[in-house]
């Protein structure tokens, strides 16, 4: 955090919140003029810590559900592991492929329509890398929790922007066209995209670009525009822990007590690997044993146990299959 004063702290969290939000608007709200806003945001994209502009969708009311899977490795080398993520990346349906440092070696999330969608691409999968695999670790996921990353206003944090978190699976399906579609796809990987550049690319009026963004987020297919920005350049890390309960009716309320930390920006839902999943970003391991603990004192008996693993690397983060 050192490398970011408050007002670039201010900015940043801004930009998480709403990252179409004007440069007069963001400005109005972290006490800035327009051009100081324009001159930071500049500074913190060419010093590479803003990396980029993205959509969140929920690409489950389109009809789609997730396949998730972690891979070990063996007899790997960096060249096939190249290949592997680069198959990964490239493949249309991938929502998530990770590098991960602990007990898995990579993590993928799967757009797909059904389960002989997500066979095939699985079975394409082995006959290239298979002999790679030591395990596969399978699950539906089957929702997930968003909040904002309030550590970045450190003490000055807004808690009433953490009761409510964007639930990416909460609804049943909606009905798009082919112009949704499309204008999904362009604002997927740059949520700043202006209104006369999505007009010009789909053929049609501003207007209409304006109307069916606000539809769409209405229908909370769009939920959020968000930011992305390099934590190691802030000094933290993404944890994500996997944790097994002993009482599973107590869920809820440890749901309805973490969402309130600060550093917490993600609770994921799952049949199967573990009863809930926080992820947090932290300075170090530390951070999530204290949180842990703190959990367990909260409610005992309710936790059986945890395990944990870093993020080392996310070579692909699109919440929509490319159309």
């Amino acid at each position: 955090m050192d490398r970011l004063d408050i007002a670039d702290r201010r900015i940043l969290y801004q930009l998480d919140l709403n990252s179409r939000q004007s440069l007069t608007q963001i400005g109005k709200k972290v006490r800035l003029k327009k051009h100081v806003v324009s001159y930071r945001i500049k500074r913190m994209q060419e010093d590479g810590i803003i990396t980029e502009f993205w959509t969140q969708i929920d690409s489950y009311k389109l009809g789609y559900i997730v396949f998730r899977f972690y891979l070990v490795y063996q007899y790997m080398t960096p060249e096939i592991e190249s290949d592997l993520i680069a198959f990964l990346v490239k493949d249309k349906r991938t929502w998530v492929v990770e590098s991960i440092i602990g007990k898995y070696d990579l993590g993928v999330f799967l757009w797909v329509r059904n389960i002989r969608d997500f066979y095939q691409f699985w079975e394409r999968l082995l006959d290239r890398f298979g002999d790679y695999f030591a395990e596969k670790i399978f699950s539906i996921y089957v929702q997930g929790l968003s909040y904002p990353c309030s550590y970045l206003l450190g003490e000055e944090f807004v808690e009433k922007d953490r009761e409510k978190g964007e639930i990416t699976g909460g609804g049943s399906e909606v009905k798009v066209d082919e112009y949704d579609l499309r204008l999904l796809n362009l604002v997927a990987l740059d949520a700043r995209m202006s209104l006369v550049a999505m007009a010009k690319e789909l053929g049609c009026s501003t207007q209409m670009v304006t109307s069916r963004l606000k539809r769409l987020r209405q229908q909370n297919v769009i939920q959020s525009f968000r930011v992305g920005y390099d934590l190691a350049k802030l000094g933290l890390k993404p944890f994500k822990v996997d944790v097994q309960l002993q009482e599973h009716t107590q869920r809820k309320e440890i749901i309805e007590y973490i969402k309130h930390h600060p550093h917490l920006v993600f609770i994921g839902t799952s049949a199967g690997v573990s009863d809930l999943e926080l992820e947090f970003d932290f300075a170090d391991s530390d951070d999530i044993h204290r949180v842990m603990k703190d959990i367990k004192e909260r409610f005992p008996q309710a936790v059986r146990k945890y395990d944990y693993f870093i993020v080392g690397e996310v070579h692909k983060l699109r919440f929509l299959p490319e159309v």
